[in-house]
């Protein structure tokens, strides 16, 4: 039973008190890119999730049994990268395939997951921590589900504020920029409340 509450605390800490956006600032490129709409935001956030999370499990099992079984570590960055790389190639083409609308209101920053580096970061701090298999698979979808918890709020702010009466010298990045140090704000106000 403490198995499963150790990974319930990562779970929660992951999204809430370590988000990935609004503590680490990893993933800001797209959380500002793509937070214009709910929609837009939350289908995005949806396939960062499901690339966070295949990439923890993938990149544990290749770090564990390749990179230091073989002792390669220098490897890990370049591995790391393909395996990324070749997710985000697999749910390119499935949300192409599946959805066409949403392919092209994704845009741009579809295959720019690929260079996320909340996906990345995520990569790399799962052998700085040594989580286990099923840890690094529900730190992967924590990360995931927090990245799209800070993108929908940031989206939700971000339409209200169209309809807002917001000062000519603050409209557009500056308010934008404005919004996201709150948020970053009200996350850092859980910090402490889960001791890993």
């Amino acid at each position: 039973m403490e198995e499963f509450s150790q990974i319930l605390l990562l779970f929660i800490s992951t999204i809430l008190v370590n988000n990935f956006i609004l503590v680490r600032f990893l993933g800001i490129c797209p959380f500002l890119g793509v937070s214009k709409q709910i929609e837009t935001a939350f289908s995005m956030g949806l396939a960062t999730t499901f690339v966070m999370t295949l990439t923890a499990g993938a990149t544990w099992l290749i770090n564990t049994y390749i990179l230091e079984a073989f002792n390669l570590p220098f490897l890990q960055y370049v591995s790391f990268i393909i395996v990324i790389a070749s997710l985000v190639q697999f749910v390119e083409m499935f949300i192409k395939k599946t959805s066409p609308v949403l392919y092209k209101a994704l845009g741009i920053f579809l295959p720019l997951i690929t260079t996320n580096c909340a996906i990345m970061g995520l990569a790399l701090l799962i052998p700085l921590n040594n989580y286990s298999f099923i840890a690094s698979i529900v730190f992967g979808f924590g990360a995931g589900v927090g990245f799209t918890l800070a993108i929908v709020l940031m989206a939700g702010l971000r339409e209200n504020l169209e309809f807002g009466d917001v000062p000519e010298a603050l409209q557009g990045v500056p308010i934008t920029l404005m919004i996201a140090g709150i948020l970053a704000l009200s996350f850092m106000g859980f910090a402490g409340m889960i001791a890993m």
